[in-house]
């Protein structure tokens, strides 16, 4: 099953890649179509570290007992 971060690590090398070549297809210089596509992929990294944080899932569900009181 794919998740969101396996898609985001997917997306990061087809962003600077694909968006490099595109440009340069297009005809912008190579040295301008390189920082275009690593902003793109910058982009994406940035949403998956801070707009859509990971979580931590316990692996185990929590038991219906109140937490153990140390006094």
């Amino acid at each position: 099953m794919t998740g969101y971060y396996d898609i985001v690590l997917g997306l990061i090398p087809v962003a600077l890649l694909g968006i490099t070549a595109a440009l340069t297809v297009v005809g912008i210089s190579l040295t301008a179509a390189v920082p275009i596509g690593s902003v793109v992929a910058m982009v994406i990294i940035g949403h998956a570290m801070f707009i859509n944080t990971p979580a931590d899932v316990p692996d185990e569900p929590q038991s219906a007992r109140p937490p153990m009181n140390a006094d």
